[in-house]
């Protein structure tokens, strides 16, 4: 007759730390590119490599787009240092339509990385905590279930919201994976275009021998029409807050009515 052998405490801690694996992986390699790689990943490396770069496109485009697509997508998972000037990258070897296009895939791929990531390790433990803390912590996060998705798009679509801030937090408060998917997909659009578009005219401001002026994305006629689509998103939130809930209104009008009888 055989046992059912439970678990060992051993096994319990090895299981643990391989959950654990992904996500100190994800942060060595980010703390080590970001002492070793902040130096290469420049506009200056991009303008020293530009005739070289432009040469092998034009010989290899597939296979140039395939490469570039997946350096973006390891940059953005180990949230290395160079993600303003992938993006820039894209627009200058591959034009508007088809660099935006990379970007978006890439950056969206390397952000569904880290969230798993974060997930696998630390989410699930801090959202076992959240679910059994109970109080304000608990309504907090009941809050963020019923607005998960404008909650998602702000994180995107707010240019001061860090990238990488926006990729960990909605794994550490359990988002479901198919709305962090959809949503960083489109609210990263709005930006990807602004930044793609400035490498498209990368190749002239090199020759005036001048850095791109990132500082683009703040001009008014930029961030006006950002800031108005983080408007609409919150738009939701906000009725939500002010409109009382279905149950609570008719209890109120069946008080009413209650009275006046």
């Amino acid at each position: 007759m055989s046992e059912t052998s439970e678990p060992q405490p051993n096994q319990a801690k090895k299981s643990g730390l391989a959950r654990h694996l992904p996500l100190i992986a994800v942060v060595a390699v980010a703390v080590i590119g970001a002492m070793t790689l902040k130096d290469y990943l420049t506009f200056a490396t991009l303008r020293d490599n530009r005739e070289a770069l432009v040469a092998f496109r034009d010989q290899n485009y597939l296979t140039m787009l395939a490469m570039f697509m997946g350096i973006y997508v390891v940059i953005v998972a180990f949230s290395l240092p160079g993600a303003a000037v992938a993006s820039v990258t894209g627009g200058f070897l591959f034009g508007l339509g088809m660099g935006t296009f990379a970007n978006v895939i890439a950056a969206t791929i390397g952000a569904t990385g880290i969230f798993l990531a974060a997930r696998w390790g630390l989410g699930e433990f801090l959202n076992a905590k959240i679910e059994n803390a109970g109080g304000r912590v608990q309504s907090l996060k009941n809050a963020l279930r019923q607005n998960e998705i404008e909650v998602l798009l702000l994180l995107r679509l707010v240019p001061a919201v860090p990238f990488f801030v926006a990729n960990l937090l909605p794994a550490l408060v359990g988002v479901k994976l198919r709305n962090f998917l959809w949503t960083t997909a489109i609210g990263i659009i709005p930006g990807g275009i602004v930044f793609t578009w400035i490498g498209v005219g990368l190749g002239e401001v090199f020759d005036r021998g001048e850095d791109p002026d990132l500082s683009l994305l703040w001009e008014p006629h930029i961030i006006g029409p950002i800031l108005g689509l983080c408007v609409l998103a919150a738009m939701p939130i906000v009725v939500k807050a002010i409109r009382p809930p279905r149950g609570k209104k008719t209890a109120d009008t069946a008080d009413t009515s209650d009275k006046t009888e």
